[in-house]
């Protein structure tokens, strides 16, 4: 388990093929995209772990540590990045544990314990004893507000004639929570990457209010670069596949340079989807493709002022990349919009039997 070095530290994400891994897990891969950077990490660490503890350590010294500890029958509602960090003349370890699912885990103290108890089992068959310290803290997206106990002791059963003399000889410890649904990213982040990739994990569990995030960044005046905002729309685009190119690029209208980027990765999206999609048929190219359809049939919708447009796009799209003969805009345009959308219904019917 021995720390990456500076030439070493590279996403995980990035090394496992971000855009397929958010298909199939958007929340985890986003995740990892992000705080596997070591600087987006320190920033979260800096901002939210104890001030006792942010003035006592080297943060120009926290390394990423190859390591994973979440099982594989876990990894669609956890996801998991350990750091170390010197302190003193020791280092502490830092275990971020990003908890995903739909409700609260009340037995997250339990499964940090485990992963904690395999952490200092691998150090000291590795390196021996004393055992590092580990902080861990647990990265809460939601939708529901966390309402259970972040304490060890609190899982056990309290008989209240014994407990004092018990506790000596029970684990006990608790762990950090930041719990996206009680904090506002938006007013209380001071790092600006960390305030906008907080932000969209926050509203990436509601998709009523998944465009908030747009409008929101439209409106202000923070910098993003053209990777993290390449990343953050994939991400909502696969976190919400009701969402498309066309509805996001509407939304900016105070800053063009961000409309422009927009329609530039669409294309450079549907492009990739396309080639992908002939040539190999990967998950993310036929993903992609259908992104596209919706993009295509907005667009089209918009300039025509009316629905089929839409569903002329979306079915010529999917035509195309079924390798099927696509029908001519000349075929279509007299057909009424609900048979337009039963063919696209019934070919999609076809290419999920085929694919899924």
């Amino acid at each position: 388990m021995q720390p990456l070095s500076d030439n070493d530290c590279v996403p995980q994400a990035d090394a496992l093929d971000f855009e397929a891994e958010l298909a199939a897990h958007p929340h985890d891969a986003w995740f990892k995209q992000v705080f596997s950077q070591v600087p987006n990490a320190r920033a979260l660490f800096r901002q939210h772990l104890p001030a006792e503890i942010v003035v006592a350590v080297d943060w120009d010294q926290l390394q990423l540590l190859p390591a994973s500890f979440v099982r594989s029958t876990l990894q669609q509602s956890h996801s998991d990045l350990l750091f170390s960090v010197p302190s003193g003349a020791d280092s502490l370890l830092l275990y971020l544990l990003f908890e995903h699912q739909t409700t609260v885990e009340p037995a997250m103290p339990l499964r940090l314990l485990g992963y904690m108890t395999e952490i200092w089992t691998r150090h000291e068959k590795e390196r021996g004893l004393p055992l590092p310290p580990i902080l861990p803290l647990v990265l809460h997206q939601g939708p529901e507000r966390w309402t259970v106990s972040t304490s060890f002791e609190n899982l056990l059963a309290q008989d209240a004639a014994l407990a004092a003399h018990l506790r000596p000889f029970q684990p006990s410890f608790r762990h950090l929570l930041l719990d996206l649904t009680q904090h506002k990213p938006a007013t209380e982040e001071p790092d600006e990457t960390l305030r906008i990739v907080l932000h969209l994990m926050k509203l990436a569990r509601d998709k009523q209010r998944l465009l908030e995030f747009f409008t929101w960044l439209d409106q202000t005046t923070l910098h993003i670069t053209h990777d993290l905002f390449r990343s953050c729309l994939l991400y909502a685009l696969h976190s919400d596949q009701n969402i498309d190119f066309m509805d996001i690029y509407h939304t900016f209208h105070q800053r063009k340079e961000l409309q422009n980027t927009t329609m530039t990765i669409a294309q450079k999206l549907r492009n990739e989807g396309h080639q992908e999609g002939h040539q190999k048929g990967r998950p993310e190219g036929r993903q992609e493709g259908r992104q596209e359809g919706r993009q295509e049939g907005h667009q089209e919708g918009h300039q025509k002022g009316r629905q089929e447009g839409v569903w002329m796009g979306r079915l010529q799209t999917l035509q195309e990349i079924m390798g099927l003969l696509v029908d001519s805009d000349a075929a279509l345009a007299d057909l009424p919009v609900e048979e337009l959308r039963r063919r696209f219904e019934a070919l999609q019917a076809q290419y999920n039997l085929r694919h899924k």
